[in-house]
């Protein structure tokens, strides 16, 4: 495992990183798909592939009704997202010692903004963070550094590689290293070979536990 110095700042994914909603995002999808009269997807499709926030990945799925699904698919999930949503395991404890440090937190997400806004203060989470930047706060949406520059603006200064990024998808570690951050994988299972070519993984961890853990001994 690669060994690194004590960040100063961390930027979150959401989404399978610190929340688990993939139910809904899924349910939420299939309601916009079949309406457009699409397939619709399991929960190993969506899982797959959603990554892009929905103005940068509704036009080429839905072509010119995109604007028509995606309000679809706010209403679904509006209707039913914070019931189900539910932190990923020792998601709460990470950020309760990565805080205890001093370390600065935020979250960059291509999750709309008023969504996770609303699912931060749902689960008490909003005071642990500087800012909640979601998909539409920004003029471009992650992979794009404009979110990752908003998220760090109340630090006064800028990214660099003090700066963890911290996700489960390509798009996580494409937006870190094109924003300057060190890159950070987190999720159950390793990355595979040549999955991460063009923008590879500084750091790996398997869950938030042992996030916690390894953030323990720098």
């Amino acid at each position: 495992m690669t060994t690194v110095d004590l960040p100063r700042a961390i930027l979150f994914d959401w989404d399978n990183t610190l929340v688990d909603n993939w139910v809904v995002i899924c349910d939420s999808m299939n309601d916009a798909l079949a309406a457009m009269g699409l397939p619709v997807w399991t929960l190993a499709d969506t899982k797959a592939r959603v990554r892009a926030s929905l103005r940068d990945s509704f036009p080429k799925m839905f072509g010119d009704r995109w604007h028509e699904a995606r309000e679809i698919y706010f209403k679904s999930f509006a209707s039913r997202h914070l019931a189900a949503l539910r932190p990923m395991i020792g998601a709460a404890a990470l950020l309760d010692e990565l805080g205890r440090r001093g370390i600065y937190l935020a979250v960059v997400s291509n999750k709309t903004g008023r969504f996770l806004r609303a699912e931060a203060d749902h689960l008490g989470w909003r005071p642990r963070f500087g800012a909640l930047v979601g998909a539409g706060d920004c003029p471009r949406d992650k992979p794009a550094r404009d979110p990752v520059e908003f998220a760090l603006a109340p630090t006064g200064r800028g990214p660099d590689g003090s700066v963890w990024f911290v996700g489960d998808t390509d798009i996580d570690m494409e937006c870190a290293v094109c924003s300057g951050c060190l890159p950070v994988l987190l999720r159950e299972y390793r990355p595979a070979e040549g999955e991460f070519s063009s923008h590879p993984p500084a750091l790996y961890l398997p869950n938030c536990e042992s996030f916690c853990r390894y953030i323990e001994k720098l």
